[in-house]
């Protein structure tokens, strides 16, 4: 390491990093809409079969979520396995892009709509093209690559406030759905994989 890295280095402490970053995870999960949210999640009781897509580390963060889905009971799969099933009317796509405009995400809603599924959409960006199509949208008020907040900006790179903020969004969903499925940690428990 040399002698200007190691300076910048000292100046950043794990525990004001930790504290900026939490302090910039609650601002932006402050401004989630409770109606949003409640339309979002209505949209996952009802699907026969759900399908979740999002790339990179959105990806990632979706595909816990489908777990977690897995796991209260839903027909639920990861776009890209080898598994997933054609979907069309009483299924859903659920869908997290920060910008809504990735092309390749894009393409996917573009596809489920026309064959009648319904789409929910996490986004920072409800004027995209994914937004135009959805039918129950969450706005996650992080910066993304194509649009950024007014008023605000974070400490950390790129897009990693929004990833953040997706992970304790779906979890915090994940809360709900658990209360208005009468879904306890044992029942949910009993569905997980016993192939480990």
């Amino acid at each position: 390491m040399n002698t200007d890295t190691s300076k910048q280095r000292e100046q950043v402490r794990i525990k004001e990093a930790s504290f900026q970053i939490i302090s910039e995870v609650s601002w932006v999960l402050g401004k989630v809409d409770q109606k949003e949210v409640e339309q979002f999640l209505q949209e996952i009781y009802h699907a026969k079969t759900i399908v979740v897509c999002g790339a990179g580390r959105v990806g990632m963060a979706v595909r816990g979520f489908a777990m977690r889905l897995a796991h209260l009971g839903k027909h639920v799969h990861m776009l890209g396995d080898a598994t997933v099933p054609s979907i069309g009317q009483g299924d859903l796509l659920l869908v997290a892009s920060g910008s809504g405009e990735t092309q390749s995400i894009y393409d996917m809603v573009d596809i489920a709509h026309k064959n009648g599924a319904r789409i929910a959409l996490v986004t920072g960006n409800l004027d995209s093209r994914m937004g135009k199509l959805a039918h129950a949208s969450v706005r996650l008020s992080a910066p993304s690559k194509t649009k950024q907040v007014e008023g605000f900006t974070s400490i950390q790179p790129m897009t990693t406030l929004n990833e953040q903020c997706l992970g304790i969004l779906f979890d915090s969903m994940v809360l709900m759905l658990m209360a208005d499925m009468n879904e306890t940690h044992d029942t949910m428990w009993a569905r997980h994989s016993n192939l480990e």
